[in-house]
């Protein structure tokens, strides 16, 4: 799908992007031979609920900051015009039903200023959890605290994502791959940074042993991202094959599943909020995650199409992801969030299902 043609001419940072934002629209060019192993749980069917649905009770807090619903617009776009118009469609969308958001990574815009409005959103979302979204690979390459502080005030911005793109970088012909020191870099940003440092991955899960070294370092909260969604080094293959380079396969399924890394992280570090995300496309699957520890959900590629059309299209896609979290609330008795975390969920393995204890 060509989201640009004869427009002003783009630095290589900024085309890299719309290569970027491009494919991810196009999602048979990114899928994976994977899931994300959600689909591995069903939750235990309460036939006699004793709840009302228009009663149950969505919100919730994540980072001190209270939400309608748990839903946060992931990170993924920025740096160019038709990426403006996505990232105040989304904002928007945000504001109307009370979501958090992050926005894609801004190194384009500390690098080119002249593209900082298309990650600004605050005139059409003043009330949101808003995050900003750096790569934490670049501490490694001539940034520090004062540009993490540059990305923030740039989009006023409740606190900052640093993320974790490994296999990203290691493939991505412009990629630093340099990752050495970083978890003592890391706790520098979160000691001095005055706000709360968010670490994402982008695609292929966080480790228990990760996980604990992240809360040592005084993260906040840890997006698990795992394997079973947007996959980015499967991206970058197609922006190569494109180019006519040789299609690398070796790594496509390379990564944690987002069921087991989620389970693994709130296991090792159960006080650190979770966001869920990496293949998350229902309601449905949002609440499975939360009852397996997760804060809040995160939804991103998805919203790519909608987001192109209009801020309407991205809540009424919303909309029906927040409706899908309470019909499962309602089918296993949940009122409310804290009771949907102890609902039952049954475990499938190859030799059947095992039920809670």
């Amino acid at each position: 799908m060509p989201l640009m043609r004869g427009k002003k001419s783009l630095s290589a940072t900024q085309n890299r992007k719309r290569e970027h934002l491009e494919l991810c629209v196009e999602s048979e060019a990114i899928a994976i031979p994977y899931t994300t192993g959600l689909d591995n749980y069903t939750f235990l069917h309460n036939a006699l609920p004793e709840v009302d649905i228009e009663d149950i009770d969505l919100r919730t807090t994540f980072l001190a900051r209270s939400l309608e619903a748990p839903v946060l617009i992931s990170s993924m776009t920025g740096g160019f015009d038709l990426a403006r118009k996505v990232n105040r469609n989304l904002a928007s969308a945000a504001q109307q039903l009370g979501l958090a958001m992050g926005v894609g990574s801004q190194r384009v815009a500390l690098e080119e200023p002249q593209v900082a409005e298309s990650f600004q959103v605050r005139d059409v979302a003043p009330d949101i959890l808003l995050l900003g979204n750096l790569g934490a690979v670049q501490l490694n390459y001539g940034y520090g605290i004062e540009q993490c502080r540059q990305a923030v005030r740039m989009i006023g911005a409740d606190g900052l994502i640093l993320h974790l793109n490994v296999l990203q970088e290691a493939v991505q012909p412009e990629g630093n791959r340099n990752f050495k020191g970083l978890t003592e870099k890391i706790a520098e940003v979160c000691a001095q940074l005055e706000v709360p440092v968010v670490v994402k991955e982008v695609g292929s899960g966080i480790s228990a042993d990760v996980a604990l070294r992240l809360k040592r370092a005084g993260v906040r909260a840890i997006d698990v991202a795992g394997l079973g969604g947007t996959s980015w080094y499967a991206v970058e293959a197609k922006r190569a094959a494109k180019k006519g380079q040789p299609i690398d396969v070796a790594f496509a399924t390379w990564g944690i599943p987002t069921e087991e890394t989620l389970v693994m992280v709130h296991a090792a570090v159960p006080d650190v909020e979770l966001v869920a995300s990496g293949g998350v496309r229902s309601g449905l699957d949002a609440a499975k995650a939360i009852a397996l520890g997760a804060t809040i959900a995160g939804i991103g590629q998805p919203l790519l199409v909608p987001a192109l059309e209009s801020a309407e299209k991205v809540v009424e896609f919303l909309a029906g992801i927040i409706h899908e979290i309470k019909v499962a609330m309602l089918c296993v008795g949940a009122p409310n969030l804290e009771a949907l975390r102890k609902a039952p969920l049954i475990r499938r393995f190859p030799n059947g299902w095992q039920l809670p204890r």
